[in-house]
């Protein structure tokens, strides 16, 4: 099962927690075994695991990139003036897999499934392929 997502981010970089729909998906198709596929078809964001208890980590994360991408080089040459934003998505990925087992994602206690933003505020999409086993 094959579903898409719409997301709207509020800046330019952020991470967005979306480990709850695609635990919803899981939930509505009532897999029990399986495995659950988050991929984002955008150039300028990513999918990530990481953790979800500290919103300091999001925070310190994006300020991170920041540093090693900024916003503005001198020797960046792409018209569009989002290198980082290239940068920062191919660093991160553009998805995620995650085991299913008993009817739930397989996440450490602290961990997430993010929607990393790059070059926002946009409108975005994801999608979740659930593959149960047979």
């Amino acid at each position: 099962m094959l579903k898409k997502f719409s997301i709207t981010t509020n800046k330019r970089d952020e991470m967005i927690e979306i480990t709850r729909d695609v635990q919803k998906m899981v939930d509505e198709l009532n897999i029990q075994e399986g495995l659950a596929v988050v991929y984002c078809p955008h150039t300028t964001a990513g999918i990530t695991i990481n953790e979800n208890a500290d919103p300091d980590v999001k925070r310190d994360m994006m300020r991170r990139f920041d540093e090693v991408y900024p916003w503005e080089h001198e020797l960046d040459r792409h018209m569009e003036g989002n290198t980082a934003a290239h940068m920062k998505s191919s660093t991160v990925g553009a998805s995620q897999h995650v085991i299913i087992t008993n009817g739930q994602l397989l996440l450490g206690t602290w961990q997430g499934i993010y929607f990393c933003e790059y070059d926002g505020p946009r409108k975005r999409t994801y999608y979740v392929k659930v593959l149960a086993d047979s």
